[in-house]
């Protein structure tokens, strides 16, 4: 792949998109917010000089008729790519006012809809956050998908727009299980939820799932390791840990077998992803 990109002014840059006879090739701009002039870039798929040679004259003359005169251009070999889509690279979802979001038509964005009510969980609290990532990461993988501690129901309604199947969640309060039901429904997914404690003397067997959620607090996950560890079939995330305790909930995991595949540090929490 072969790249001709010269350097201009950004008030030359839709006069030049006018008048360029592109032929076969295809222009396009980017600007690096940090730098003071946009870059115009045709890409070809061939390398021979004449082609290159055409495609350097065609541009030189629709600068010449938007009135800059003589302008530097540079010839690169680039990694070969599909170039008439190049520019969706530049192109993401922006929320562009408080209630419209411009949406590239690629982009595979899960938009949540929900009320957390008195339940936690509302996508901003850093652990919450960093769960939210590494459901979006393993989604790839897909499967299975429980919740432990769902509060507002947040992790599992991702997950399940997400693709991940057999979706489950549970918490120790009912207000939590109720905001859950409640907003899987308005996000139309389906979420099976159930009010449940860690520990209780009252067992329930709780369902193996690919992907457990585990954001609880450090000393919980300590103490009910030996029982969130059970519901885990391929991978956990454990989050809601402050970092200095962090080490020593991984070390509870570590001794049930669980090792550590990434961990991400968001302010004064540590969250971690472990895998069998």
């Amino acid at each position: 792949m072969t790249k001709v990109s010269c350097s201009i002014n950004e008030q030359y840059v839709n006069p030049l998109f006018e008048v360029f006879d592109g032929g076969d090739f295809i222009l396009s701009s980017f600007r690096d917010v940090e730098k003071p002039l946009t870059e115009m870039r045709l890409f070809t798929e061939s390398d021979d000089d004449n082609v290159i040679g055409d495609l350097k004259r065609r541009l030189k003359e629709a600068l010449e008729i938007v009135g800059l005169g003589e302008t530097q251009m540079s010839v690169e070999t680039v990694p070969d790519e599909d170039w008439k889509f190049a520019y969706r690279r530049h192109f993401k979802t922006e929320l562009v006012s408080p209630r419209i979001l411009v949406q590239p038509e690629w982009e595979e964005i899960a938009v949540i809809k929900f009320d957390p009510g008195m339940a936690f969980g509302t996508g901003k609290h850093e652990t919450t956050k960093a769960c939210l990532q590494y459901i979006d990461e393993c989604a790839k993988e897909g499967g299975t998908f429980l919740d432990m501690g769902c509060g507002s129901g947040i992790l599992s309604i991702a997950a399940a727009m997400l693709g991940y199947k057999d979706v489950s969640a549970f918490d120790v309060d009912q207000e939590a299980v109720d905001a859950t039901i409640e907003n899987s429904e308005k996000n139309n997914v389906e979420v099976t939820c159930f009010k449940y404690a860690l520990g209780s003397k009252v067992k329930r067997a709780l369902p193996m799932a690919d992907l457990v959620a585990a954001n609880i607090l450090g000393p919980l996950l300590i103490r009910f390791a030996d029982e969130i560890c059970a519901a885990v079939s391929k991978r956990i995330i454990i989050s809601g840990i402050l970092t200095e305790l962090y080490p020593e909930v991984l070390a509870a995991f570590n001794a049930r077998g669980l090792k550590e595949v990434s961990r991400k540090t968001i302010g004064e929490w540590t969250t971690g992803l472990l895998e069998r």
